[in-house]
């Protein structure tokens, strides 16, 4: 038994949710995301939630049934607030800007790093070492923030690097004289 999958998804209001064949289809003040649902389990929506269930028979069911619960909340939340994902620089002239959709990076490498914002991701940059991502794909905005924190990524002597706002870099000891 699923812990995930039997607890059913509700669905705040300015949320619509429409089920067509193997789609689902949420849409609200930050879009339209869509889910597409897998054979083994069913989906069925009534009084403001979605609820997953198994198909009897199905190996595969148990396997997929909290897989497509989470997928279905995270488009609910997409649609409805969206996600957001901060990241912290850390170094001696280490920065980020944005300028218009292209985020510039200064990592310390000899050139600077030109990140082409995809559509339907914002990103910000309130001060020169925090990167805020957000946008209503869960997916989409956490591949950015992995693909611009793979281009530095913290290193455990100094620290310095790309880091996730939460993120812990433990830390080591140096050289000893």
């Amino acid at each position: 038994m699923s812990r995930i999958g039997k607890n059913p998804v509700e669905v705040p209001s300015g949320v619509e949710i429409s089920i067509v064949n193997d789609l689902l289809t949420a849409k609200g003040k930050n879009g339209t995301l869509t889910v597409r649902l897998h054979e083994a389990v069913e989906v069925s929506q009534g009084d403001g939630k979605v609820v997953v269930s198994p198909r009897e028979g199905a190996s595969a069911a148990r396997k997929m049934w909290g897989t497509m619960r989470s997928m279905i909340n995270n488009a609910v939340i997409g649609a409805s607030e969206g996600f957001t994902v901060r990241l912290l620089i850390n170094g001696v002239g280490y920065r980020a800007a944005v300028q218009g959709n292209i985020l510039n990076l200064q990592l310390g490498y000899s050139h600077d790093i030109q990140y082409p914002i995809p559509e339907g991701i914002t990103v910000k940059c309130e001060r020169p070492t925090m990167i805020e991502i957000s946008g209503a794909s869960k997916q989409q905005v956490g591949q950015i923030a992995s693909e611009i924190r793979a281009y530095r990524k913290p290193e455990p002597y100094k620290g310095k690097g790309v880091k996730y706002e939460n993120e812990l870099i433990v830390r080591k000891e140096g050289k000893k004289k």
